[in-house]
């Protein structure tokens, strides 16, 4: 991460949250609790906004599968400030619509088809590998099963910082040697044998769906940069095709086969993390400057030739990996080079800047100049610039901003959403350059539990249900009534089986009454509680 703004015993009752009075306009069909589901744990701290739900070494909420479907019921997942966590619930489809005078009505358009999603995830960072390895083994297992087993979010991607960032415990790169040209003494670190490896093979063990892990630099080690250091304002020392260069290049090269020989297959690479931070002086942790001409003439002189010479391709290699205000300039000028183009996939985003910047209208321009390019927003979180606290237990509200996120770029052509660090502890780190953040899960090693946070269940929202290979299709929105506009966001993809998903916000503290017309089966009426996201999955016939 890296902003580059200018500016005691768990209690042994399983409380169930009782589903609002949300879909009372619907038919009800069943309750549709499913067997063997565990509910939520609850615990709020004092002046929380909501609550966090508690997990510990034998115990941890879990969440239901949308399957199976039938052509006559529709299946709902809701969420709320106020109670539920991914509370599911089955009803009948109807023949007209429950909107009268006041509500809002959806049409869904399956032929109209845009982007194809990539998926969701979390990083892989030193912080989160500390922290599961500092519960225990039972608490762990819980822990990552709540992320990618099919009984938790079932997370499909993964990012590995390539060596230290600001969530390590101090600044080190996989060589240290100065002037080891030939990288002779290149090895992967004990952070990455000890906590980021053997986490990520516990995902994957535990995830029924293949997972997509892609590495992301910070800085290149000290002695190869003109500042001689990690962090700070630095960059490469000489120009792309130069000796720094090109090892710079085959560092990439050495740590993908460093996870290979560890039986890790690695599907992506970012260029470099944040790409301006190393322009800015004191920088306070790991960075390192590219400008995108720099960034152009590395990919298609050294970076993109080290990796297909090396056999490794594919590589899903990701440009900028920064901020969206850099759109669509950053990659014009990258892929406006055919040479550079060729070896490029997508383009990775950031979204610290995004309320400062017309952020809909640049990523829709940037997909419109380069449709063959995937956009994947490849890092986001919460701390103490949003708000007085690094972390906010029980923040709804950090969720929803989550949740607003994911909506509104995925309807501006990205294709997935990749949050920060899987888990972090009470203060948000360790993070050796004192930047703490939130995070979806927050471990308390003392008490050997963690707690997930709304934000967990927002993420959930769209994970759990937005498989990858789904495609963003159409929908059209009429309000009836004092509707406020602005508090309700949407979106609605096609799964790969056939089944359509609608997801749905209310940032509002008022419910409003929906229905969602699809034509090929009829209407799914619901009511959207105030302060909720609802998951919507029906199957056409």
């Amino acid at each position: 991460m890296g902003l580059t703004i200018v500016l005691s015993c768990v209690v042994a009752v399983v409380v169930v949250m009782p589903i609002s009075s949300s879909i009372a306009h619907s038919h009800r069909h069943s309750q549709a609790q499913s067997e063997g589901v565990k509910r939520c744990i609850p615990k709020k701290f004092s002046g929380s906004e909501s609550f966090v739900c508690v997990c510990n070494s034998t115990y941890c909420d879990t969440v239901s599968s949308y399957n199976p479907l039938t052509s006559t019921d529709f299946t709902v997942f809701s969420s709320s400030s106020a109670s539920d966590r991914l509370a599911k619930h089955v009803y009948n489809i109807s023949e007209q619509s429950n909107i009268t005078d006041h509500g809002l009505k959806f049409t869904v358009d399956a032929s109209l088809r845009y982007q194809t999603v990539l998926g969701f995830g979390g990083a892989f960072t030193d912080a989160a590998g500390m922290n599961f390895f500092n519960l225990s083994v039972g608490a762990q297992d819980l822990l990552i099963k709540s992320y990618y087993s099919s009984n938790g979010i079932e997370y499909t991607i993964g990012r590995i910082p390539m060596a230290s960032c600001d969530f390590s415990t101090h600044p080190y790169s996989y060589d240290d040697n100065n002037g080891d040209f030939s990288l002779e003494n290149f090895s992967l670190a004990k952070e990455d044998l000890q906590f980021k490896i053997p986490m990520i093979k516990s995902a994957l063990e535990h995830s029924s769906r293949p997972v997509k892990l892609f590495g992301s630099p910070w800085s290149a080690p000290a002695w190869m940069k003109t500042n001689g250091h990690m962090n700070g304002k630095g960059q490469l020392i000489g120009q792309p095709g130069g000796k720094y260069f090109k090892t710079w290049a085959q560092y990439f090269v050495r740590f993908v086969e460093e996870y290979k020989k560890k039986n890790l297959t690695l599907w992506g690479l970012t260029v470099q993390n944040e790409p301006i931070d190393g322009a800015i002086k004191n920088f306070s942790f790991q960075a390192m400057h590219f400008t995108a001409e720099m960034e152009r003439d590395f990919i298609k002189v050294d970076l993109g030739p080290a990796l297909e010479s090396s056999g490794l391709q594919p590589i899903h290699l990701m440009m900028l990996d920064g901020q969206s205000f850099h759109l669509p300039t950053w990659p014009q000028i990258v892929l406006g080079d055919p040479e550079a183009k060729r070896y490029v996939s997508g383009i990775g985003v950031h979204w610290y800047i995004d309320k400062y910047t017309p952020y809909e209208l640049k990523l829709s321009e940037t997909h419109q100049l380069f449709p063959d390019q995937f956009l994947l927003y490849t890092e986001a979180c919460y701390d103490s610039t949003f708000s007085s606290k690094s972390v906010d237990l029980g923040s709804w509200s950090r969720g929803e901003g989550y949740s607003k996120s994911i909506i509104t770029v995925m309807n501006n052509w990205v294709t997935g959403w990749v949050d920060w660090n899987l888990a972090l502890n009470m203060e948000g780190g360790p993070n050796w350059a004192k930047n703490y953040v939130d995070s979806p899960i927050l471990v308390n090693a003392s008490n050997d539990e963690f707690y997930k946070q709304p934000m967990y269940y927002h993420l959930g929202h769209f994970s759990k249900f937005i498989v990858p290979g789904s495609v963003r299709i159409g929908t059209s929105r009429q309000e009836t009534g004092d509707i406020k506009t602005d508090s309700v966001y949407s979106v609605a993809f096609s799964l790969p089986d056939g089944s359509r998903t609608f997801v749905i916000l209310n940032m509002a503290n008022e419910e409003y009454p929906i229905s969602i017309h699809d034509p090929s089966v009829g209407f799914i009426n619901g009511v959207l509680p105030p302060r909720a996201i609802q998951t919507y999955i029906w199957k056409p016939s």
